[in-house]
């Protein structure tokens, strides 16, 4: 099956995993996953992941993050789209909740969140807002 936008697929399948309670969500992975990943694991919004297969059929493995229950992801969304990419400078990275969430880039020095990308002075594509 193809996808057009994998990311999208990915967000969705997290946000699914979190309303549903379920302890862990599988996917196809690739390398922009992964890297988005690190930054959610980084920033605390998952305990873990794991790529887990053969080097044709690699699968992302991740694991949630509840507090008492209840999911720390509240809410992500999709930004930047195959048909209409966002793109921000370095002065313009945008805040998510006033600091309190995170949105993911896209930058030259690969996937980061808001706050690196501000602290390295650089810019990119929005991939995604996580709150």
């Amino acid at each position: 099956m193809s996808l057009s936008d994998p990311i999208a697929d990915m967000l969705t399948r997290i946000r699914n995993a979190c309303k549903s309670r379920l302890p862990t969500v599988d996917m196809q992975s690739s390398r922009l996953k992964v890297a988005v990943c690190e930054v959610l694991q980084s920033n605390g919004y998952i305990e873990a992941f794991a790529v887990e297969g053969d080097e044709r059929k690699k699968r992302l493995c991740l694991t949630l993050r509840y507090l008492d229950g209840t999911p720390v992801i509240e809410g992500i969304r999709r930004i930047s789209s195959p048909s209409r990419r966002v793109y921000v400078s370095s002065q313009a990275v945008p805040r998510v909740l006033g600091g309190l969430g995170v949105a993911i880039l896209s930058t030259p020095k690969g996937v980061m969140s808001d706050r690196a990308a501000r602290k390295e002075k650089l810019g990119g594509e929005v991939l995604c807002y996580v709150w």
